[in-house]
């Protein structure tokens, strides 16, 4: 017998269902409701509702059945763990499906990236769904390891596991009419095109959705969110380690407008992903601020499955994929059990799925080129300088125009104001691109820190108290083929290496986290008052993200989208 016509048999009621999960309080994402149902499955899909047979009965015990979680838009690579053990974090906190961008992968890997991470995703707990990167690199300020074009998108836009184009970063290019931006939007026509717009408001922003933009995970206020869900974009509204924009925009959400709103993580640590949650915790927090839980449980859920076109997820209903979560309380909403195409797959906390095979990791992407003069800068007579400003919990920076500290005429760290030196070294191409500049907002009081995850081309980026310190952060992690440093005096004091692309660890997820949190300590000790340095850290580089920020080819006015020099003349 075909297997539809077995299914049908089953859904008639003339053939067992594999397994019957009876007794459960069904969260209905599709008519809004709970309501008591038993729920037949049979080859990992729902049946149907009502009292059928099955070859194996689960009770549930009155507790309530959701569908299994779903991310609206996530950069693996963020998590510094391989796929298989990104799924260990996430599953136990009901995750079924991720949507993520591979952008950091290709921007350093370019093809070969996308390909490792379609390879590394197959046969998992997890579904995978890839969004082509858009802009590798991210502006044309900056040296990455690849380049894509419009014509790269089209080799793989037709692949079933790829939704659509990922967050079109270049957003003044898109808005202008850029030929090489309208092509990849164009390149992506009949799946999702996903937007990356900070702070972009009015005619711009009409120009930016007319052009084919449908979504936006950046807005850090609720005038910004409100007036892009009125143009229609789809709101993703982030919960990240570092970007952390769900309290200030939540309020926005209401019953007439909450489908065209899901939950995204965009960047997030192991052990917050561990220890706080995944879109479990996105959810709590919604509630937490006055959305109803059946509301917030849809946007975690379905509205994503919608947008993204991801059929047959997002639900329980005839058809759907049985992917439920188990939870004794709504409003709590702390997952026991999470089940993927009807199988137990965690439990309490813990991961229950099989070990994936292993694959072969990439090549290395360590190439450089540079000394340590390249980190000096002379004051010839400087009476002001560009200073990068952190703005806690937030990707954007500000610039501020402050005084120099010269000693020997060159401009140095004054540890009284907290300005530290920043410097970026290409990585890809073994350039010499050496790019220097000063940052405020890290507290360090000796040493440096170091890493190769620097948003988006990834060159090696490093802050420090002194330039001993600074070129032998930049030596370790050349050493260690990519990763994140602490150094005080000389000597590496607490170090995670990540030889794959330089941005993500061979090791296990406890490992991981192990090493995460001695660098942390660490940091602490050097005297960073920052919370999560790293992170915050990795986006010094960010091109795009105004106000101002530093690449291998210099300082950057990410306003207008042009170099700068940190000497103010």
């Amino acid at each position: 017998m075909r297997q539809i016509e077995h299914k049908l048999a089953v859904a008639r009621g003339e053939k067992p269902a594999e397994k019957v999960f009876k007794n459960a309080q069904v969260v209905n994402v599709l008519s809004g409701e709970i309501h008591r149902a038993n729920i037949a499955v049979d080859g990992g899909r729902v049946i149907g509702f009502g009292d059928y047979e099955g070859n194996e009965v689960i009770d549930i015990g009155g507790a309530f059945l959701a569908p299994g979680l779903i991310e609206g838009h996530f950069h693996v690579e963020s998590s510094m763990l391989t796929i298989p053990e990104l799924v260990r974090a996430v599953t136990p906190h009901g995750t079924a499906a991720m949507v993520i961008d591979p952008h950091e992968y290709a921007n350093v890997l370019g093809m070969d990236g996308i390909r490792y991470v379609l390879e590394s995703s197959k046969n998992l707990p997890i579904d995978f769904f890839i969004m082509l990167p858009s802009c590798v690199p991210a502006t044309h300020l900056e040296t990455a390891g690849a380049r894509f074009t419009a014509d790269d998108l089209a080799l793989m836009i037709a692949d079933e596991r790829v939704a659509g184009v990922a967050e079109m970063m270049n957003y003044p290019g898109v808005f202008l009419g850029a030929e090489s931006e309208l092509a990849k939007i164009e390149a992506g026509r009949g799946k999702v095109i996903d937007g990356h717009a900070p702070g972009l408001r009015g005619r711009n922003l009409n120009a930016y959705v007319l052009a084919g933009v449908r979504s936006d995970h950046e807005s850090t206020n609720l005038e910004e969110a409100h007036e892009k869900l009125r143009l229609g974009m789809h709101l993703l509204l982030r919960e990240g380690s570092t970007e952390r924009n769900l309290e200030d925009i939540v309020g926005l959400v209401t019953p007439q407008n909450s489908a065209n709103c899901s939950f995204a993580t965009d960047d997030k640590l192991p052990g917050d992903l561990v220890s706080e949650g995944h879109i479990d915790h996105s959810i709590r927090k919604a509630i937490e601020f006055g959305v109803a839980p059946v509301t917030a449980i849809q946007m975690g859920t379905i509205n994503t499955a919608r947008y993204y076109r991801l059929r047959n997820h997002g639900a329980i209903a005839p058809r759907f994929w049985a992917d439920f979560v188990v939870v004794d309380d709504l409003k709590s909403f702390r997952v026991r059990r999470t089940y993927k195409k009807g199988k137990l797959v965690a439990e309490d906390g813990n991961y229950l799925a099989p070990a994936p095979g292993k694959i072969d990791q990439p090549r290395s992407t360590m190439n450089l080129s540079y000394d340590k003069e390249d980190f000096a800068v002379a004051a010839n007579g400087a009476k002001q300088i560009r200073v990068i400003e952190i703005v806690p919990k937030q990707i954007v920076t500000k610039s501020k125009i402050e005084s120099p500290k010269v000693v020997n005429e060159q401009i140095v760290p004054d540890l009284d104001r907290d300005i530290l030196k920043l410097v970026v070294v290409e990585r890809h191409r073994a350039t010499g691109n050496v790019g220097v500049g000063f940052i405020r907002g890290f507290g360090l009081k000796r040493g440096a820190l170091g890493s190769t995850v620097a948003h988006d081309a990834h060159n090696v980026v490093v802050v420090g108290t002194n330039d001993h310190d600074i070129a032998a952060a930049i030596k370790a992690l050349e050493k260690m083929r990519g990763g994140q440093v602490a150094v005080e005096d000389g000597k590496v004091t607490a170090a995670l290496p990540l030889p794959i692309a330089g941005l993500v660890s061979d090791q296990l997820l406890e490992t991981v986290i192990g090493n995460i949190s001695e660098l942390n300590a660490a940091a602490a000790k050097l005297g960073t008052t920052l919370d999560a340095p790293f992170m915050t850290l990795s986006f010094v580089s960010l091109s795009p993200i105004p106000e101002l920020k530093l690449t291998d080819q210099g300082l950057v006015d990410a306003i207008n989208l042009k170099l700068t020099d940190v000497i103010v003349r």
